[in-house]
């Protein structure tokens, strides 16, 4: 099918264009960084002798007569054990995973084979590949997951050769409900994990214990299904794959023999407004111009950045610049797109994105991963995405046939600002390693309830839980969750679904139906966990790119209705944080404190919110709420500041060197722990009830953790002498959001004494 006439027209001038683009930002003083990434050509070999015919037919009829290395030696690999591909993006991982599975079940009419992918966009898409191949009623791919119709599942479950879900749908509704699949897992003969480097941290901790829960319950039903993985470039793959798995001798290949257009690469710093303040222009501003500006230079682009909230305002302001200059057609072809709207809403924004009618588009990490959006020029990253490996994934979305863009607008965090002043850390940083722990306490106990669901557990499971199963079985038999018979466990309330109440991506599995108070329509939804600080009362919420009021919240009920709104300002909560100590785990003297690690609760109370007008960020006023409090039990890293370390600080001045030291520790964490800074949180006093002295914390933000801040615990010194350089490096006079000054801070970043902090850092250095 030829290109739309916009599609080609862009491509034509897309080069051309961000290269004007490009330069007058240059002459503007906010481009710290260009480079330009050379072009690869590819490595091929033959099609396979021993492929079954029908399937090296096909290939050839479709003008597939050689493959990438990469592609072949995961073929040859498939063949001995389990594999994990580990490529560059749009390399052609799903045809070399795809090939050893169809070729199975061309050969064997009653193999089953079931495709993991971590978001439900991955699976329609992959699923409009496979029928494309053109098998007929050879293969038989269908989707089962949360959109699939319950009248349509009992025909899929029996019929269907090749089942494509994620991980939600497996833990939720198909593993618990396992005898309804005897048949489909009795004849499983593959199981692929595609993206599998999303699987880090709480979520691929529970999605470690989900893979391990689909391999009991099919070895139960006497199979042994074939694992093959495909992964994004990271340092670790093999220890990834047998991590996530259970599975030992993973097979790495990771010889990328696909070609590559090349890029140019910029780094963009926001301009300073205020040396003394240290604040620089909105990144969020700054992304909209440059969107802006690309899209009328006939550069399709897409625009990425982390925040749901962000991604909202990003496309509301471009859509406003837009038509503000007369360019209203264009404002008509972006849009939007992020976890929450719903089903048909994505369906339809990916299908104007493959086709495309949309010449850009705002998003979330949703569209990171490798989905077909068509052709894009230029791909904009807005603020640190947590990772190397992340940060690649996306500029990788862009200049798929011809050369692209790819552009890192820093926000005004501190560790963007690092970037911005190192530029080699970041774009000859290597990738990082996926660290999971599926037997974190909290996420084993919570699956062990499903497992023993979904099938009585034995001494013989120890395969699956770990060799100290037992014991953990038996904490759950006194705490009344589990019960024992001649050494089997099985739940204590069979009439429970433990799988209900373990949510896989956050820290409730309880969601907000978000409600139109005019017409009464649910237009969306949104995690429970999330709702107190984002949909209180009062609260301005953005919905593809329209302004809601919250009316009302109703935690116990599930909803939450709004109304439209058309006004100026945006709303920020302010929330209160308690730290408890449960149990002290580890403890260590260093830096001249002894620093601790063990289990901690957190409770967190929004408190209220403030008022800010979109154009300045200046606040207008300020509204008090009183909202339920949020706990959770997490792991943390903790020390008490010896009274010698503060000397000179009044009280006002020692909670704000206690509070920005802290902050600076949080900001400079991802980089030992290779975590994002949004993972982490924490807590500065200046006497804690339980140690009775001024105390920093630093913990997981995620129920249960999973090591992140043990990483912080090890390497200590490091985490001092990187927060201290922050804050030392820094131009501005009083703290500012390069240093010291945090986007996640419940306090709303008050109070902070920056010259305090780096005078403790110091002393800590020293000592």
């Amino acid at each position: 099918m030829p290109a739309p006439p916009t599609m080609a027209l862009m491509a034509k001038a897309a080069t051309q264009g961000w290269d004007k683009v490009i330069a007058r930002a240059v002459k503007d003083d906010v481009v710290v960084s260009r480079t330009s990434v050379l072009p690869q050509k590819a490595y091929k070999g033959d099609l396979p002798h021993d492929m079954d015919p029908r399937l090296r037919e096909r290939l050839v009829d479709l003008g597939l007569e050689e493959l990438y290395v990469h592609q072949l030696e995961a073929w040859d690999a498939s063949a001995h054990g389990p594999v994990i591909l580990s490529t560059g993006t749009a390399s052609g991982k799903s045809l070399g995973f795809n090939l050893p599975v169809l070729d199975t079940l061309l050969r064997d009419p009653k193999a089953r084979a079931l495709y993991i992918y971590p978001t439900k966009a991955l699976a329609q898409d992959q699923a409009r590949a496979l029928q494309a191949m053109g098998f007929g009623k050879a293969l038989r791919p269908a989707i089962y997951d949360g959109d699939t119709p319950q009248s349509e599942r009992a025909a899929i479950r029996r019929n269907s050769n090749l089942i494509l879900t994620n991980p939600d749908m497996l833990h939720v509704g198909i593993l618990p409900r396992n005898e309804q699949w005897a048949n489909f897992l009795g004849n499983l003969a593959a199981v692929v994990i595609d993206e599998a480097h999303v699987y880090r941290g709480v979520f691929g901790s529970h999605v470690g214990n989900v893979i391990r829960r689909l391999r009991r319950v099919a070895g139960a039903r006497g199979t042994s299904p074939r694992f093959l993985l495909a992964s994004a470039t990271i340092a670790n793959p093999g220890d990834l794959a047998e991590t996530l798995t259970g599975i030992a001798d993973f097979q790495v290949v990771d010889s990328d023999g696909a070609p590559s257009a090349g890029r140019d690469v910029v780094l963009w710093n926001p301009p300073i407004l205020d040396e003394d303040l240290g604040t620089r222009a909105s990144a969020l501003g700054e992304a909209a111009d440059l969107f802006c500006d690309l899209i009328r230079a006939g550069t399709r682009t897409i625009c990425f950045i982390r925040s749901r909230r962000a991604v909202e305002l990003i496309q509301r302001m471009a859509n406003d610049r837009l038509v503000a200059s007369g360019d209203g057609a264009l404002a008509k072809a972006i849009a939007p797109y992020r976890a929450g709207y719903t089903p048909q809403q994505r369906r339809e924004l990916e299908r104007q994105l493959q086709e495309g009618e949309l010449v850009g588009v705002v998003s979330t990490n949703a569209l990171e991963l490798g989905i077909d959006i068509g052709h894009l020029d230029a791909a904009i990253c807005v603020g640190y995405p947590g990772t190397v490996a992340s940060l690649k994934q996306m500029w990788g979305r862009a200049g798929r046939r011809d050369k692209g863009l790819a552009v890192y607008i820093a926000g005004d965090d501190a560790l963007d600002q690092f970037f911005c002043r190192h530029p080699e850390a970041l774009l000859e940083r290597a990738v990082e390693s996926a660290v999971l722990d599926p037997m974190s306490d909290e996420i084993l106990g919570a699956h062990l309830l499903c497992a023993a669901f979904e099938h009585s557990i034995g001494p013989e499971d120890g395969e699956f839980f770990g060799d100290d199963l037992q014991a953990r079985c038996e904490a759950l038999v006194s705490a009344g969750m589990l019960r024992e018979r001649a050494g089997r466990y099985s739940l204590a309330r069979p009439e429970t679904y433990p799988a209900s109440d373990v949510s896989l991506r956050s820290a409730s599995a309880k969601t907000i139906a978000l409600a139109d108070a005019g017409s009464g329509e649910v237009f969306g939804t949104l995690e429970a966990s999330r709702a107190a600080s984002t949909i209180h009362p009062g609260a301005i919420y953005l919905h593809l790119g329209k302004s809601y009021e919250v009316d009302m919240l109703d935690m116990e009920g599930g909803t939450a209705v709004m109304r439209a709104f058309q006004g100026d300002w945006y709303t920020q909560a302010k929330r209160e944080t308690d730290t408890w100590i449960e149990a002290q785990l580890e403890v260590r003297t260093v830096n001249g404190v002894e620093l601790k690690y063990g289990d901690v609760v957190v409770t967190e109370r929004v408190t209220g919110f403030q008022r800010k007008r979109l154009k300045d960020h200046e606040m207008i006023d300020w509204t008090p709420l009183d909202m339920p409090p949020v706990e959770f039990a997490t792991r943390s890293i903790w020390f008490e500041v010896p009274e010698e370390f503060l000397e000179g600080l009044d009280e006002e001045g020692l909670l704000g060197a206690l509070h920005a030291a802290e902050h600076a520790q949080i900001a400079v964490l991802p980089l030992i722990a290779m975590c994002d800074r949004w993972d982490l949180g924490g807590l500065s006093t200046n006497i804690h009830p339980q140690t009775g002295k001024p105390t920093i914390f630093v913990h997981e933000a995620h129920p249960g953790g999973v090591g992140l801040t043990r990483q912080g615990f090890k390497q200590f010194t490091d985490l001092v002498q990187d927060a201290h350089d922050l804050i030392d490096g820094c131009p501005c006079r009083a703290g500012c959001p390069s240093c010291v000054q945090s986007p996640k801070c419940g306090n709303l970043n008050e109070p902070l004494h920056k010259q305090g902090a780096k005078d403790l850092l110091a002393r800590m250095l020293a000592a």
